[in-house]
């Protein structure tokens, strides 16, 4: 009972350390209610959340365009303008492997406070701006895209970065101070980078800016209290037992893995590395990932830009890209009213009596495509358009992405809709591994380090 006794003796006292004295309202801005979010914004749709208390919304669709404007843009500015404290709140439920923007404070290029969620990266990054060494980014191995409601808070208190997640203290870590150099122009944007990237999808509610670094106590009330409950004491008092007992019994593990680690001594280990997907590899082992040359070098995997070879077609054929290789291939090519297209290529022209007629380049020649029906449009036909691969109009803003496009985007690359069609686009932080942006790797000056247990590029 030593030890309960020693617990004990600070609560007694009153002692026992506490977590700050309050929040003051007048440093905080509720973006909900600022923005009045509701059926003026296209693509935001109010919905269910953990607190009924206040509202939740739903964000999807890829044109919706949530900027904070006017009086409250500038009350942000002025809240933190100059500020080395502050705090944001997000209670948020993430649809599974999206990636998105929860929040972008940003001006003419400078990101002074940026917050992405990656699910196939598993990761969150904080994005800002230092008076010292300009743009900076921390990435924190955490998945929050896992379609649960989660609790997260992210406070900056100078130098010290600390990430909350469901009232549990997930990182603490040294940064550069940021330098919330905020003007009146200052953009700020909720659930996206800007107007065509970074679409959160999902649900949130209560997001909330504090020009304080305890903001995370209006979350989570009961890490602010001085001393224990009762209840909370004799739960601790049950805690402390179950670790004793767990305390014992990996005493006897450990001292059995000694035992058997004396046995190994005479023994010699290789070294390996494990790639994305779980593939294991042995010391100086060489590979092809997406465009990246890798290889296995004391125990970590070592990535380089491939290079791709100069290409010699024969006639009637052109360098083109095929589904899954990251250099170009000699492709058969067909020549149609004076233009070149590749395999799979389509164009459609009018006859003499204004009739649509619809081709594909198939194995070097152009083939009339047959079967085909236009469905019915659902927009009015000021708002429909022609396109020149196909016969049917289509709705302007329709999304292309969804045509094929998603996954020619293969690696670290998402695909962004245009009026007549779509291409790829690296995402922040990456640049193009070739011209299309379908494979894009890290910004890096030396050679990147991939370390496949975090999937993150340096």
């Amino acid at each position: 009972m030593g030890l309960f006794k020693l617990f004990l003796l600070p609560c007694v006292l009153g002692v026992l350390p506490g977590l700050g004295s309050g929040v003051d309202r007048a440093l905080s801005v509720n973006l909900f209610e600022e923005l009045q979010l509701g059926e003026s914004y296209a693509g935001v749709y109010e919905a269910q959340g953990p607190n009924n208390e206040t509202k939740a919304f739903q964000f999807q669709d890829s044109w919706r365009k949530v900027r904070v404007r006017g009086p409250v843009a500038e009350r942000i500015a002025a809240k933190l303008r100059q500020r080395s404290e502050f705090t944001l709140l997000v209670t948020l439920k993430q649809e599974r492997l999206n990636t998105g923007v929860l929040l972008s404070i940003h001006d003419a290029g400078q990101k002074f406070l940026e917050v992405e969620s990656s699910g196939p990266q598993s990761e969150l990054r904080v994005h800002y701006w230092s008076r010292e060494v300009g743009p900076r980014s921390e990435v924190f191995p955490y998945s929050l895209a896992d379609g649960r409601w989660h609790k997260l808070s992210l406070a900056v208190a100078g130098a010290r970065m600390a990430l909350h997640v469901d009232c549990n203290r997930i990182y603490e870590r040294a940064i550069e101070p940021p330098w919330m150099d905020l003007s009146n122009e200052t953009s700020v944007w909720l659930g996206q980078r800007n107007k065509a990237h970074g679409y959160f999808k999902g649900i949130m509610q209560d997001v909330i800016l504090l020009a304080s670094n305890q903001g995370y106590v209006v979350q989570c009330p009961d890490l602010n209290r001085t001393c224990p409950t009762c209840n909370d004491f004799h739960g601790l008092v049950q805690k402390i037992m179950e670790l004793q007992d767990v305390l014992a019994r990996t005493s006897n593990k450990l001292a059995r893995a000694e035992e058997k680690m004396r046995t190994l001594d005479g023994c010699s280990c290789n070294r390996t590395c494990t790639a994305d997907g779980g593939v294991v590899y042995r010391e100086q082992d060489s590979w092809v990932d997406g465009c990246r040359n890798c290889t296995c070098l004391n125990a970590t995997v070592r990535c380089e830009p491939l290079s791709c070879p100069r290409l010699q077609c024969p006639p009637h054929n052109a360098a083109a890209y095929v589904p899954g290789a990251c250099c170009k291939e000699c492709q058969p090519v067909c020549l149609f009213r004076g233009r070149m297209y590749v395999e799979g290529e389509r164009r459609s022209v009018r006859d003499s009596a204004g009739n649509c007629l619809l081709y594909q380049c198939q194995e070097g020649a152009m083939g009339k495509v047959g079967d085909w029906s236009c469905p019915t449009l659902s927009c009015p036909e000021s708002e429909q358009i022609s396109l020149t691969d196909r016969c049917c109009k289509v709705c302007r803003g329709h999304d292309f992405c969804m045509e094929g496009w998603v996954e020619r985007c293969v690696e670290n690359s998402e695909c962004v809709n245009l009026e007549a069609g779509a291409y790829c686009s690296c995402q922040d932080g990456y640049r193009a591994a070739r011209d299309d942006s379908a494979f894009c790797q890290a910004r890096c000056v030396a050679k990147c380090l991939n370390y496949s247990g975090y999937g993150i590029s340096f």
